[in-house]
């Protein structure tokens, strides 16, 4: 018996109808995408970071 909750609120995922479970399935996929690009932000603000410090150094020199 698996559960999901939304907003509070608990569901038997085997209760679900198959629009709800499609529907479950494209928040899933989003969120899961989402997450990536999250991370790649991350990665891009850290290295926007190194550039502007290497700049600043070389424009001190």
């Amino acid at each position: 018996m698996a559960n999901i909750t939304i907003d509070g609120k608990d569901y038997d995922l085997n209760d679900l109808n198959d629009k709800a479970k499609e529907q479950l399935a494209n928040l899933q996929f989003v969120q899961n995408e989402m997450k990536k690009i999250e991370a790649q932000l991350g990665v891009y603000k850290t290295a926007a970071s190194v550039f502007s410090s290497l700049l600043k150094k070389e424009l001190n020199n």
